[in-house]
């Protein structure tokens, strides 16, 4: 399941080429859906055994997807629709983590009457102002002068009522890959950008992936422990990846959980599986294996 029609549909498309041609590779009898070209209904129509689910963004992780299927009775891969409901929301998500006493940065929602100056002020700057429901960096500014959030709410706006302002963690961004219960290596991201935007993501070849990630052994356990702590917080099964930032102190910061990363060539978790010894092939028949419904 690929495409669709979200703001991440090229990602999509992309995620979903990689991940068909892996599981045809690997002997599974696969065929492409793309939602945007034919009605959900032809699933069943069609007889498939079960979903791989490679679109990404709003109508394919934000549990909407996860509840049709599961309504059809049809296996799909990844989290159920609470907790893709809830990964696709940085603003629960992070309500949620904040409760079960998981760090998140601190985090102001931002709305048009907001005082700007207040919240500059309040978070500090540089500061990172996003859509609370997008994925692959859309619509994410970097505010690293005064009087510039109004300008970085108004972008994030256009793709969401819900914009959040997030205080700035500087010692550096990690990620951790999940695999049906287990945390993959610890991938540190030194993105040649300003940040890790959709540029930096998708289309350039200077942003570095660090594995080993120059942590210490214990370090990346914890980082892998708290990893699959979050992910535990919002429900999430299968396989996802958590979003961690760490501080000059050492302390670790919980940003987002991504319920179906990408599979691109650029992909996070194919690259922390593959340093784990998990060949793409594997991992793609890995996910598929833990498909469930309800």
């Amino acid at each position: 399941m690929f495409g669709g029609d979200s703001a991440e549909r090229a990602v999509s498309l992309k995620s979903g080429a990689a991940v068909l041609a892996a599981l045809l590779r690997a002997g599974v009898d696969a065929h492409a859906f793309d939602p945007a070209a034919k009605p959900l209904a032809a699933l069943k129509d069609e007889n498939f055994d079960r979903v791989f689910i490679a679109l990404h963004g709003r109508g394919g992780e934000d549990g909407c997807l996860q509840g049709a299927l599961e309504l059809m009775k049809l296996p799909y891969t990844g989290s159920g629709v609470l907790a893709s409901a809830l990964a696709m929301d940085k603003w629960r998500t992070k309500l949620a983590w904040h409760a079960a006493g998981v760090p998140v940065p601190d985090f102001v929602v931002v709305a048009a009457a907001s005082d700007f100056a207040a919240i500059e002020r309040q978070l500090g700057l540089p500061l990172f102002v996003k859509p609370a429901c997008e994925g692959s960096s859309i619509g994410i500014s970097k505010v690293k002068q005064a009087g510039k959030l109004r300008e970085a709410w108004e972008l994030a706006a256009k793709y969401d009522k819900v914009v959040l302002a997030e205080r700035y963690v500087d010692a550096g961004e990690y990620t951790v890959g999940i695999l049906a219960g287990l945390a993959l290596p610890v991938i540190r991201i030194v993105p040649a950008t300003e940040f890790y935007d959709y540029e930096a993501k998708y289309d350039r070849d200077d942003t570095q992936y660090r594995i080993p990630s120059g942590l210490s052994a214990g370090q990346e356990q914890e980082m892998q422990a708290l990893a699959l702590r979050a992910f535990d917080v919002l429900g999430g099964r299968g396989w996802g990846r958590v979003d961690i930032m760490l501080d000059h102190e050492g302390n670790s910061w919980c940003l987002e959980v991504n319920s179906s990363p990408g599979m691109t060539d650029h992909s996070l978790v194919p690259m922390a599986a593959r340093a784990a010894g998990i060949p793409f092939e594997e991992l793609v028949v890995r996910i598929l294996a833990e498909a469930t419904c309800g």
